[in-house]
């Protein structure tokens, strides 16, 4: 306080000679005129001094105060009541009043910056959780701001830098170019192929207001690689579809003319070419009856059975079924289940489609005079969808002894039409849609497929299914083939 009022001293001198000036420059005009006696002109003004000084004194006192505490409102974010109402009682009621008036701003200052600061951190907070990738770009197209998910493109942005430094695609830095000149917004679909190959949409849309960091557009990217796949898999799986059809309706057509006209009255003729359309027939029904198969597994695949049954009599009843056709080609389905075999997750009547297609292929394509075995065992395995530590599974081993399957085709055994031999797999009356079949099924079920061939030797499609009494199990997509697949599609 001492050395506050010792450095007001100066200011309150220099105060009192500015304003006194004028009323001593006038007494000293009297008394120089005779108008004024000397010693009166001289205590007068001595009057003058004393009563200036203790006026400006207290103002610049009050002024030194409201200084102070104006400093310390700012230090400390917000006054408190009691300090407030301390440092009013210290001052004269015109400084008092300022003094108020200024508390009341510093509140509606302190507000404006709360209010401001949580709507930056609200903005940051949504920027960083967005998934897609955000930069933003200023006049110069530079990157002056990016999210997290950004930096795989453009690195930490420590300063701003030209976006072409980061994206070097002409249609992203054209579309930034046309949105910085003036227009709204452009939305372009580019390729990468580092680290590796995926199909990106940019979109870059002006801002309306510039950031104080001098952002005016953003620029956001979204990875539509799957959703490309998924395009180019819809249009083949109608080319495979209209094909698949066209060929036996093609025959069919074709025989029909030819009885309805050179072989009218030929009986042998007649004979051979209605088996041959029959055999055609059957093949576009199975194609028909797979795909509604397939189309009505998808619709309820996100739903999980709430069925346990037996697999043992399942898998009994299947190879009885199966076994007139092995007994056709010279061989045998043979069991080899333990006595007791846990109840699994699941629908009858799909995990029955399941095993047939499998068998069925077994026996297409082992060697005729071989054996079809069919083992279970419980296993414990990862999870595919999350859950902490390893969950019990039924599996069941279907294992050919055939020609096998080389390692190139195996990421792709479950696509729709995909066939190894495409003529073998016709000739044997095959629709090229069974595993893709057990794969949805197997989704269906929270289970998945796992296959192992050896050329020369044979195959092991091996089906994993939630065993009972393993908990809950949550939806994930795709199976095992499918991973593989798509790390083998990257």
């Amino acid at each position: 306080m001492i050395g506050r009022r010792a450095s007001s001293i100066p200011r309150i001198a220099a105060a009192v000679w500015v304003v006194g000036a004028p009323s001593l420059i006038v007494l000293a005009v009297l008394a120089g005129w005779g108008f004024l006696a000397t010693p009166a002109a001289l205590i007068a003004g001595a009057v003058i001094l004393v009563v200036t000084a203790l006026v400006i004194g207290r103002a610049v006192s009050d002024l030194a105060v409201l200084r102070d505490s104006v400093d310390t409102l700012g230090a400390t974010d917000e006054g408190t009541e009691a300090v407030s109402r301390q440092i009013a009682r210290k001052l004269a009621p015109m400084a008092r009043e300022l003094w108020l008036a200024i508390v009341r701003l510093g509140r509606l200052w302190h507000e404006r910056v709360r209010t401001a600061e949580g709507r930056v951190a609200a903005a940051e907070a949504v920027i960083a959780a967005v998934p897609d990738p955000l930069i933003l770009l200023d006049e110069r197209r530079r990157v002056v701001r990016a999210n997290a998910q950004a930096a795989a493109f453009v690195g930490a942005v420590e300063e701003p830098r030209d976006l072409a430094t980061a994206l070097r695609n002409p249609a992203v830095l054209g579309a930034a170019d046309a949105v910085l000149r003036g227009e709204t917004a452009r939305v372009v679909d580019f390729t990468i192929t580092v680290p590796v190959e995926r199909q990106l949409r940019a979109r870059v849309a002006r801002i309306e207001r510039p950031s104080l960091d001098g952002a005016v557009a953003v620029l956001s990217l979204h990875d539509i690689t799957q959703l490309k796949r998924a395009e180019q898999m819809r249009a083949d799986f109608i080319a495979n579809a209209s094909h698949e059809l066209r060929t036996p309706l093609a025959t069919l057509i074709g025989f029909i003319e030819t009885l309805r006209g050179p072989a009218r009255d030929d009986a042998e003729v007649r004979e051979r070419f209605l088996a041959i359309m029959h055999g055609q027939a059957s093949r576009m029904t199975r194609l028909v009856e797979d795909l509604l198969s397939l189309s009505r597994i998808e619709l309820n695949e996100h739903v999980m059975p709430t069925n346990w049954l037996p697999l043992g009599p399942l898998l009994r009843s299947v190879a009885e079924a199966l076994e007139l056709r092995a007994g056709e080609r010279g061989m045998r389905i043979l069991l080899a289940l333990p006595p007791a075999l846990p109840d699994v997750l699941g629908d009858r009547d799909e995990l029955a489609q399941v095993f047939q297609n499998l068998i069925d292929n077994a026996l297409k394509y082992g060697r005729p005079g071989t054996e079809i075995t069919v083992g279970a065992e419980t296993v414990l395995r990862r999870s595919r969808h999350g859950d902490v530590g390893s969950i019990p599974f039924v599996s069941v081993a279907v294992r050919d002894h055939g020609e096998g399957i080389a390692r190139e085709h195996l990421p792709r055994l479950t696509e729709r039409f995909y066939r190894i031999d495409t003529a073998r797999s016709r000739e044997l009356g095959g629709t090229g849609l069974g595993l893709a079949i057990v794969k949805h099924i197997l989704n269906h079920h929270r289970g998945f497929l796992e296959v192992e061939s050896t050329p020369g030797t044979g195959s092991v499609f091996t089906v994993f299914l939630r065993q009972h009494g393993a908990g809950s199990f949550e939806p994930f997509p795709a199976t095992v083939m499918e991973m593989q697949q798509n790390r083998h599609s990257n």
